[in-house]
């Protein structure tokens, strides 16, 4: 495009339709939007999240030996997070990441079902059809929650 600017806007994640389950194929320029986009997908299973505000911050580490298992780790988490104290997260700044660590701020709001619409209620990330590669100069992922 001659003088102008074009902007390739890769999309974060998409849902996936899958009998019995819920799962997404997430998006990322690197591995740290990938993980972004996937924790945003799989939030986004929760609740629809233009209603959540992002009135607290929590800071999220986990480690595991394969890059597979760092990604469910990341994963079961922000599950975790969800389910012992109802946070949703709304938007997500990856800190660290290694093939074996990730540490995150996950900006969010506790969950209200006066003001927040329930869809699933998620369990677990699974290795289910886990897919993690990088193809073509961007990573993608696809990943099945058990509900």
């Amino acid at each position: 495009m001659r003088g102008g600017l074009l902007i390739f806007m890769m999309k974060q994640f998409e849902i996936l339709d899958i009998f019995g389950d819920a799962g997404i194929r997430a998006f990322g320029k690197d591995l740290p939007e990938l993980f972004v986009n996937a924790g945003i997908g799989m939030f986004s299973l929760i609740t629809e999240l233009g209603s959540v505000t992002e009135a607290r911050h929590m800071t999220v580490t986990v480690q595991s030996e394969t890059l597979e298992g760092l990604f469910i780790a990341w994963l079961n988490e922000l599950v975790f997070h969800f389910d012992a104290y109802g946070f949703v997260g709304k938007s997500i700044c990856v800190t660290e990441l290694t093939g074996t660590r990730v540490s995150a701020t996950v900006s969010g709001d506790e969950f209200d079902p006066r003001r927040h619409e329930r869809r699933l209620l998620i369990k677990a990330a699974t290795y289910h059809r886990l897919l993690l590669q990088e193809k073509d100069g961007h990573w993608e992922a696809e990943v099945i929650f058990d509900i």
